[in-house]
């Protein structure tokens, strides 16, 4: 292959306990798919069709270690989610059959400038930047469903320097896993090395240069991530 300029590195995850690692092609988000979040950003909880934010694959970096303070922002929000990464994809995809297409799990924080995301409504354009920016979507190694299964419930929580912030059970998600894969790919065809980042509990908050950041999901894992001050 000629290619005009050197291609870029592949952007991967290890995953947990094998010497693989996991190639991501894109980030799928689910907004507002806990009742109790939705009421905190002053949302109707009722269980409405789910949708759905993009960031870009470069958005993803792997767990531990310190990350530059984004830019652009004076209000950055963490919301801790359960990541759905797809060993196979397709269209139209029943939900029965959905959990087929699931190699593993993993812990992610969406970080999102939430200044630029109440800007951008105010003013009814999009907020892709808001949430698609560099390093904003920390993730933690996967688990394969191999050893783990397949988790519908479980303590979901993070804490900032120690202190609780978000707290919940994945039997709270509004859209289950399955359900979740199945009408997003009656949007897009899903394809291997898609991810998708499920939602977060009540307690998003503020993060300042300096944090320290812990998130947790059951079986999955942890995820740790701080601030350079």
């Amino acid at each position: 292959m000629n290619y005009a300029i050197p291609p870029p590195d592949p952007v991967t995850l290890p995953v947990a306990d094998s010497d693989a690692v996991f190639p991501v092609l894109r980030v799928f988000c689910v907004g507002r798919n806990y009742a109790e979040h939705a009421v905190e950003m002053g949302h109707d909880p009722d269980r409405e069709p789910p949708f759905f934010f993009m960031k870009p694959a470069v958005a993803v970096v792997p767990n531990g270690g310190s990350l530059p303070f984004p830019t652009a922002t004076e209000d950055l929000h963490h919301e801790v989610e359960l990541v759905v990464a797809l060993a196979r994809g397709g269209e139209g995809i029943p939900a029965e059959d959905a959990l087929r297409c699931v190699f593993g799990y993993a812990v992610g924080l969406d970080m999102t400038r939430r200044d630029l995301q109440d800007r951008a409504k105010e003013l009814r354009r999009p907020w892709d930047l808001a949430k698609g920016f560099d390093r904003s979507a920390p993730m933690s190694a996967v688990r394969t469903a191999d050893a783990i299964g397949h988790p519908s419930r479980g303590a979901i929580w993070l804490r900032v320097n120690g202190q609780l912030r978000q707290e919940g059970d994945l039997a709270q998600q509004i859209w289950k896993v399955p359900e979740t894969i199945a009408y997003l790919s009656t949007l897009v065809e899903l394809r291997p090395g898609d991810l998708i980042m499920t939602g977060t509990p009540k307690g998003v908050g503020r993060v300042v240069p300096g944090d320290h950041l812990e998130g947790h999901i059951g079986d999955v894992g942890n995820l740790h991530i701080a601030y350079e001050g």
